[in-house]
């Protein structure tokens, strides 16, 4: 199986970073920390805190140098938000266009202080996307140096096969938790494990519906997961529902959107956790609210 290049199989997401109330000091500390324990890779988006978060990153990464031949980053462009950022945007569409993400790796590569993006994705796809254009591109920029590897996010996978017979895709980043399994149903994995691409999964844990306690899906799922913790005398019972993403075959890399290295630490314990087919399917029984078929 194709690997996705040199990732942690347990990514640190900095999607809501500008929202952690983190001084740039506290942030370093924070990297530092994620690479002791394993987590190495870091998954960023042009947009991410208004377009802020990439370069909030890249004042911490300065703090302490040597950490960026330790670690590994993932940036996307494709998504045009209206923004005092980006004033000349007059509506939020899409832009998969040679010369904006050229731009966009341009902008990436200043703000994160780095020569290099080891992973590059086009974070949505786009129904004016020049396919063989960007192809193109993209080698140009592989073979300049800056970026190491392309990928998608959030592709069909019809929309993935489509541009993975143009140029190779290292994966695509899609939503995938028990809460939704839309991947699992649709053959969004089974086109990724057929092209040995390995997925990476953002809100493995729901986007933060795992914990809410008026909901009644999560509470049966919560029960699901507490009692194989139980059973197994595991530490915590968000291991487990990470368990349950790294189970599936297509090897996944989960990513993490918690800023307290303890939420890090249950998803790194889970790559030593590999549940049963009962127990997985358990689980899925529970969010589905019945058996499978």
């Amino acid at each position: 199986m194709i690997q996705t290049p040199e990732l942690s199989r347990v990514v640190a997401g900095m999607w809501r970073v500008k929202n952690w109330n983190m001084t740039r000091a506290e942030l370093c500390a924070f990297i530092e920390a994620c690479v002791g324990e394993g987590v190495t890779s870091f998954d960023h988006a042009d947009i991410y805190g208004g377009y802020e978060a990439e370069a909030f990153f890249g004042d911490a990464l300065a703090l302490n140098p040597s950490l960026r031949a330790r670690i590994q980053l993932v940036s996307k462009a494709g998504i045009k938000l209206v923004s005092a950022a980006r004033p000349e945007h007059r509506i939020k569409h899409y832009d998969s266009s040679a010369a904006h993400v050229r731009a966009s790796v341009e902008r990436s590569l200043r703000a994160l202080k780095s020569e290099y993006i080891e992973l590059y994705l086009l974070h949505r796809p786009d129904p004016l996307m020049d396919a063989d254009e960007l192809a193109r591109e993209i080698e140009r920029l592989v073979q300049e140096g800056k970026v190491g590897a392309f990928g998608v996010s959030n592709f069909s996978a019809r929309d993935f096969d489509a541009l993975h017979a143009r140029i190779p895709l290292a994966t695509n980043q899609i939503e995938l938790s028990p809460f939704h399994c839309a991947p699992i149903e649709d053959g969004t994995l089974t086109a990724l494990s057929s092209a040995h691409v390995s997925p990476m999964i953002w809100s493995p844990l729901g986007g933060g519906r795992l914990f809410d306690s008026t909901d009644e899906t999560a509470a049966r799922v919560r029960e699901s997961l507490q009692k194989i913790q139980r059973e197994r005398g595991v530490e915590s019972w968000v291991s487990i529902a990470y368990a349950w993403i790294f189970r599936l075959p297509s090897r996944p890399l989960a990513i993490t959107g918690t800023r307290h290295l303890e939420g890090v630490r249950d998803a790194v314990r889970a790559l030593d956790i590999e549940l049963t087919r009962e127990e997985w399917f358990a689980i899925w029984e529970a969010a589905r609210g019945q058996a499978v078929d």
